[in-house]
Formats: C-alpha cells, structure tokens, sequence
C-alpha cells in the first residue's frame, strides 16, 4: 500500500471510488472535496484545487493548507482510500474536523485499510512537525473511532455539531517528531 499524490493517470479509478459510495449509500469523508467537484465541476479542476491547497502563502483566509493523498493497493492500482492532511486548523477544524479527515471504500473495510492509513498520514504529520494530531469522527461510527484508537487517539471532547447533526467524538494523537523527544541520539 502506498499514498499517491493524485494525477490524471487516476481519474477513472478515483471516478470509480467516489461511485462507489454513492451505490453503497455510504457517507464520503475525507476526500478533499473530490466527491463535490465531480458533481459541479471536473476531476481536472479538482486537481488544480488540491495544487492550490497546498499553496501556503496564497491561501484564502477561510481556508487551510492542506494535502490529499490517495491509499493505493500497489499489485492493482486499486483507489482504496483518501486521506486529506490539513497543515493548520481554523476555529471549525480546531472543534469538529481535526487535522485529518480520510474514508476507505466500502468494499475494501474491515482490512485493517484505515489504521494503516491513518498512521501513514501521520508519519506525514510527524514530518511537518504536527505534535497534537486532532482526528474526529461520529459518535455512533465505532470502526473509525477504533482506527484512531488503534494510532494512539484519546478521546479529547465530545460535541453535538449543528453542521453534521450530529454528535462528534473529537481525538487527539501525540506525536515525538524529535529523535531527542524518543529518548534516541
């Protein structure tokens, strides 16, 4: 399994992905917006999106940096699930998103695919110096909350979100990015 950094080699897979979840009935989570630029726009606009995501000085000022991967099985290509990264937080983030937001295809969970994720995106973390990784997820939704466990998670708060209407379970994951941190030489 690796994270690719999306291109257009893999529009029709990361099509597929998105198709998915709508023929499984299965809420879309961080997908980078993937799954609303194809309804309103293209996958190529998309693309130039999560360029200009990452583009830290030009940020607007509601917005955050932020980088989105694709988990992909290497023996097929297989999309098997997003992960978007957020390089800062805003007021929102802080209390109801958290610093990743990620979904595994329904077809492909209950593999362990999420954990796995989860800690190559914070091994991404851990390289931009990321120390407290905020993660959140719904109350009710016990396999994600047991994929942030499983890298570490505590549960910080629990908030009902008039955005999602929905209870939230918020989790922060303490990362050592410094060898001095761990105890190393």
């Amino acid at each position: 399994m690796k994270l690719v950094f999306p291109d257009i080699t893999y529009k029709d897979r990361a099509i597929g992905y998105i198709r998915e979840f709508y023929e499984c009935g299965s809420e879309i989570n961080g997908s980078g917006s993937l799954d609303r630029y194809l309804k309103e726009s293209t996958y190529e606009e998309w693309l130039k999106k999560l360029t200009m995501d990452m583009d830290i000085a030009n940020i607007p000022v509601s917005k955050v940096p932020a980088l989105t991967y694709f988990y992909v099985r290497e023996e097929d290509e297989r999309i098997v699930g997003m992960i978007n990264i957020r390089l800062a937080l805003n007021e929102f983030l802080r209390n109801e998103g958290g610093h990743i937001g990620y979904s595994i295809r329904p077809t492909e969970r209950r593999r362990h695919y999420g954990t796995e994720m989860l800690k190559a995106g914070l091994k991404v973390c851990d390289v931009i110096g990321i120390k407290e990784v905020l993660v959140s997820c719904d109350k009710d939704n016990i396999a994600s909350a047991g994929v942030i466990k499983n890298c570490g998670g505590i549960l910080k708060h629990e908030l009902y979100s008039e955005r999602y209407d929905e209870t939230l379970s918020m989790y922060v994951i303490r990362r050592q990015t410094d060898k001095n941190e761990r105890g190393e030489a």
